[in-house]
């Protein structure tokens, strides 16, 4: 198994709209994308200075099975219309479950 961890940082910028879009984008990925083994989505509380606004836990099969999710046409398309225009920062970190 292989775990994928992302986090998120908003700019100033961005609007709860927009927000909300990227949540709601994300959600609906593991539904399009069968090689998605578990996917959770959470957004930061708050309470510490200096995090992320947003984490993502997806975990997969294996390396070929994150690839495919990785460059699935509707993940780029969240990426792409909904993530990109109202990034700051981004982490992320792929590693094999025990």
């Amino acid at each position: 198994m292989l775990r994928h961890l992302v986090l998120l940082k908003w700019t100033p910028e961005a609007t709860s709209d927009q927000i909300s879009s990227v949540v709601e984008g994300l959600r609906g990925l593991p539904a399009i994308i069968p090689e998605i083994r578990r996917y959770d989505i959470g957004t930061d509380l708050g309470l510490r200075d200096g995090t992320y606004d947003l984490a993502i836990v997806a975990e997969f099969d294996d390396a070929d099975d994150w690839r495919v999710y990785a460059g699935h046409p509707d993940h780029v398309a969240v990426i792409d219309d909904r993530i990109l225009p109202i990034l700051a920062d981004r982490a992320s970190v792929q590693h094999e479950l025990d």
